[in-house]
């Protein structure tokens, strides 16, 4: 775990910075959950949050007795060629993940500007 600085954890996944990469005009956050691993920059990290939003607000299958835990709903990535089949508890959590992530960058961002007088 040296080669990373940790940004954010919960039980579902894990953020972070790669420790040799180099952006400085746009850091991109390593965001791992469900052995699925996104290479994202602040603004996609945002992008997916709202596409958590809008997931959240659709229905699962008529079929399911058990909403919670299906994986009825269709989750849309950064990638536009991946989509993940996601049930609300994991959707939950993907959410609570990537907004703790963007929280953390923000406020370090903010603090990193803070003027020293």
């Amino acid at each position: 775990m040296n080669a990373i600085d940790k940004i954010y954890s919960n039980e579902l996944g894990i953020s972070f910075f790669w420790k040799q990469e180099n952006y400085p005009l746009m850091p991109r956050v390593q965001l791992v959950f469900k052995d699925i691993g996104f290479l994202l920059t602040l603004n996609e990290l945002k992008d997916f949050s709202e596409a958590c939003t809008t997931t959240l607000q659709s229905q699962c299958c008529r079929q399911c007795k058990d909403t919670k835990h299906c994986k009825s709903l269709l989750l849309r990535t950064p990638s536009d060629k991946i989509d993940l089949a996601v049930s609300k508890d994991e959707l939950h959590q993907i959410q609570e993940l990537i907004n703790g992530t963007i929280y953390r960058i923000e406020l370090q961002n903010w603090m990193n500007n803070l003027p020293l007088n």
